[in-house]
């Protein structure tokens, strides 16, 4: 994976990682779930429309034939993702979604190699297993555990969500610029955001101000501009290679969710980071050495 690549997939994962506080942030200062997703991809559709009237950005029509695909992606990956992650922190704890939102890059791994036909490795799976590893022990040592509740369950659909979209969303990046793409889904998966709509100019206005804040924060970085960053690093390489930097994501939030809202890590979190960390290196390093090393032979 080149240089560019992994800036852009880091970068991604640094301003994912801090969704989960920001989240919880939110919800504590007086959002609903419903209200918050709302607000924050309103936010997120309202600065593409921004960049849409940007000179020399322009937005381009999706030809109608992917329309239906592009819009059920959007469906998939901002509807139904954002809506298990948000509903599912109300008993979940930020760090403890994150680091189960760590699960994705198996099941996105998995996903590429069956329809799109990218091939790991044995040194790739290798890495997958260590990252996973590592997301078992930061799990084990968080303080709510892993518990089977609505919440996790919620959690759980949205691992799978994600993971659907991240790969589905590989063979539209070889005919449209990345900011398109995360334009067209944004917009496409605010729509049906749109049923909890009642209500939401009261949430706003008697929200705390880091609630609102931590609101516009989620809806522009971490909505916005993390995933036109992560669409371009799918764009330039192999969708699990790139999907393996989420092991990252865990270790972010759980640091995140510390500082920001005083969720306290455990030696066992910590741990299990580092492992998490040693498998993307594993991935990342090794694996792309070992793919060099075949280009050259032949």
């Amino acid at each position: 994976m080149s240089r560019k690549v992994w800036i852009l997939a880091f970068t991604t994962i640094l301003l994912w990682g801090s969704t989960f506080a920001a989240i919880r942030a939110s919800l504590l200062g007086g959002y609903t779930p419903g209200h918050l997703i709302l607000v924050r991809y309103s936010v997120a559709s309202l600065a593409f429309v921004f960049v849409a009237m940007l000179p020399g950005k322009k937005i381009r029509m999706p030809d109608r034939k992917d329309i239906p695909l592009l819009a059920l992606l959007g469906f998939i990956g901002i509807s139904v993702y954002h809506a298990g992650i948000t509903f599912g922190e109300m008993t979940v704890s930020a760090g403890a979604v994150g680091m189960m939102i760590g699960a994705a890059p198996i099941v996105t791994a998995i996903i590429a190699v069956l329809f799109l036909k990218e091939k790991l490795g044995g040194i790739g799976w290798t890495g997958m297993g260590i990252g996973f590893a590592g997301i078992i022990l930061i799990t084990l040592g968080t303080a709510e555990g892993f518990s089977i509740s609505v919440g996790a369950v919620y959690v759980l659909i949205s691992v799978i969500a994600t993971s659907v979209f991240f790969a589905g969303q590989k063979p539209f990046l070889r005919k449209y610029k990345p900011v398109e793409l995360v334009a067209y889904f944004s917009w496409a998966g605010t729509i049906p955001f749109l049923i909890f709509s009642p209500g939401v100019v009261d949430t706003v206005t008697q929200a705390t101000t880091e609630a609102n804040a931590s609101a516009v924060y989620a809806g522009i970085f971490p909505a916005a501009i993390a995933y036109v960053t992560w669409s371009t690093a799918l764009s330039l390489g192999d969708a699990s290679k790139v999907t393996s930097m989420m092991y990252l994501e865990p270790a972010v939030a759980v640091i995140t969710a510390w500082i920001w809202l005083g969720e306290w890590p455990s030696g066992l979190s910590l741990i299990g980071g580092a492992v998490a960390l040693a498998g993307v290196i594993v991935v990342q390093v090794l694996g792309g050495r070992k793919k060099r090393k075949l280009s050259r032979a032949a």
